[in-house]
């Protein structure tokens, strides 16, 4: 029943209002505006920079430790009889030893040691200066402005 009574007003709503439109003497159209705004974006070269790499050589003394072995050999003469050979080396300290033997004829054969050769070791360390050539890279920046001519290059 509420269904019914709103459709009855409804109706006599429209009806009023046709009725109400009826009755004016001309229709008028009222514009709506509505800006809107549209961005738009672009590249603008405010500048450039220049890189410059610069390669020296400079020639610089080192001064460098070199080693450098001698060995002093001594003879030194031991003239004994040996029933056995003796080890072919032996080391006393930094010196190193080795027997020479000889067969010699006697009534029997026996070996005798006739020296021995004393090898000692000297290590000396001496300096040796060499000329040696040493690269260097140095970097140059200068900022160019596209609104200044190139005379007012600068650099960073």
């Amino acid at each position: 029943m509420e269904n019914h009574e709103n459709e009855s007003l409804q109706e006599r709503d429209n009806l009023q209002n046709a009725q109400a439109h009826q009755h004016r003497p001309e229709s008028m159209t009222i514009p709506v505006i509505e800006e809107r705004v549209q961005v738009e974006k672009r590249m603008v070269e405010k500048g450039a920079v220049r890189i410059t790499k610069v390669v020296s050589e400079q020639e610089v003394p080192i001064n460098i430790p070199l080693l450098q072995e001698e060995h002093d050999i001594q003879r030194v003469p031991v003239n004994e009889y040996v029933d056995t050979p003796p080890p072919p080396i032996r080391y006393e300290g930094d010196t190193m030893i080795i027997p020479i033997v000889q067969e010699v004829m006697v009534v029997q054969k026996r070996l005798m040691v006739v020296e021995e050769l004393h090898i000692t070791k000297n290590i000396t360390q001496t300096h040796d200066v060499q000329q040696v050539n040493l690269r260097k890279e140095e970097i140059r920046v200068e900022r160019i402005s596209p609104d200044a001519p190139d005379s007012a290059n600068e650099p960073l």
